[in-house]
């Protein structure tokens, strides 16, 4: 024989439950559920047994087997505070039948059999009372981890009733599973009643795109500006080279990507990835949505479907192009070499000239830079005249330079609005030597 001990309140005389039962709280009112027969004892000897609405069920008694209701008991002229008791069994439910039906946007279940029974009772203030009776649904889904989808159990706590439960979207074929009253049962150590259905098909459809950037390290680059040198990146110097991943879920058939600059849609693809390079400065939006047969949303300016779609933002910097005035070739690792320092550069050309006009050295990659040296052997410390002819990604495609081939004779940075972009600089570079530090 199994004794229940049913607590009623910090001061109520304590009656204990034999036999199975689970004690729940309903609005502050103590209930309990019996898996048989309803069967209470007093743990203070012999009471006086009342029902809530004042009656005497039986008076000197250490036991009883009241029907279903209200009770409290007596002793000493003190009152322990109410309790209800019910018989589980007659609230079992047969004939359940659970069927999934999936959408886009959610999942529906629908409950048919016996009509849930409602558990009602009258309170110690004449008030009927209703428990309502809870379900869990369990299911498994997937669930995105920064990495991967992921298979991700769920659940989820409902009234019991018949009809139709929401869910959210499911992504993966699963069994769902409805227990009903398991706060009850298992207080006994049984498994609740359950109905179980299939999602064979799922409809729903997710993706959660992410990026991989094209680096370029330190190492001979370390003069350029905001150069990309980690792959999670999506801003700095063109050209920007990003690979975008999509990460669909199970169910998806279309994928559709846009990259836009400003309010310009400049790509359309429709490919599960997407590799692209950025060339000219400004801010991007990369939009991606994904669909199926079932859920057909794949134009997001359609505003039905702009909840779909994900959009990841990159900046592009305008070019830049700065030149030193001085290096100091001693091979001390710092400052070795004459080199500018750049950002979205696509086109560059390097002349230099020592004092008497003739040219010693030229170079076409802005990531590198003369050393000092001619033909092999150290030049002569002092003042050298530079000539560049540089492009950005900003500048027109159209853009030509201004003047003839870039020469000993002075030039300047072109200042008017239709050479944003074009850079034809000149000026002197100075080499010192010095010595090297220790």
């Amino acid at each position: 024989m199994i004794l229940t001990l049913c607590v009623l309140s910090a001061y109520a005389l304590p009656v204990e439950c034999v036999g199975r039962a689970a004690q729940v709280v309903n609005n502050s009112d103590t209930l309990f559920f019996f898996a048989d027969e309803v069967h209470l004892r007093s743990t203070v000897g012999e009471v006086d047994w009342y029902s809530t609405s004042g009656n005497l069920i039986q008076s000197n008694a250490d036991e009883i087997y009241p029907d279903d209701g209200g009770y409290y008991v007596r002793k000493n002229g003190v009152n322990s505070s109410p309790f209800y008791v019910f018989t589980y069994p007659a609230y079992a439910l047969t004939n359940m039948t659970l069927e999934v039906e999936p959408f886009c946007k959610k999942t529906e279940l629908h409950l048919t059999g016996d009509p849930v029974s409602e558990i009602r009772y009258t309170d110690a203030n004449g008030r009927t009372r209703t428990y309502t009776r809870t379900c869990t649904i369990i299911y498994t889904t997937l669930a995105w981890n920064n990495e991967q989808w992921i298979d991700s159990v769920a659940t989820a706590n409902e009234r019991l009733h018949l009809g139709t439960y929401s869910l959210d979207p499911i992504y993966r074929t699963t069994d769902i599973s409805l227990k009903w009253d398991e706060n009850i049962v298992s207080q006994w150590g049984e498994e609740p009643d359950s109905v179980i259905a299939v999602l064979s098909e799922p409809k729903a459809v997710n993706c959660m795109p992410t990026s991989i950037t094209t680096t370029r390290g330190d190492g001979g680059r370390s003069n350029e500006l905001e150069r990309p040198t980690d792959a999670s990146v999506l801003k700095g110097s063109a050209p920007l080279e990003i690979a975008f991943y999509s990460n669909p879920t199970p169910a998806v058939e279309y994928f559709h990507w846009d990259i836009y600059r400003g309010s310009d849609r400049i790509v359309q693809r429709n490919d599960q990835d997407l590799r692209y390079t950025f060339m000219e400065p400004g801010a991007y939006r990369v939009v991606h949505s994904v669909s199926n047969r079932f859920c057909p949303c794949q134009d997001n300016i359609d505003p039905d479907c702009q909840g779909d779609s994900v959009e990841i933002l990159v900046n592009i910097s305008e070019s830049q192009l700065l030149v030193p005035n001085a290096f100091t070739p001693n091979g001390d690792g710092q400052n070795d070499e004459f080199r500018v320092t750049y950002k979205s550069i696509r086109e560059f050309h390097c002349w230099i000239y020592n004092r008497w006009g003739k040219l010693v050295y030229e170079f076409t990659d802005p990531a590198k830079g003369w050393d000092g040296t001619i033909n092999g052997r150290p030049a002569a410390e002092g003042a050298y005249y530079y000539v560049i002819r540089a492009m950005g990604t900003d500048a027109d495609k159209n853009a030509k330079y201004i003047g003839l081939k870039a020469s000993y004779k002075k030039k300047k940075l072109n200042a008017d609005d239709a050479t944003i972009g074009i850079y034809q600089l000149s000026g002197d570079i100075n080499l010192i030597r010095g010595t090297k530090n220790k």
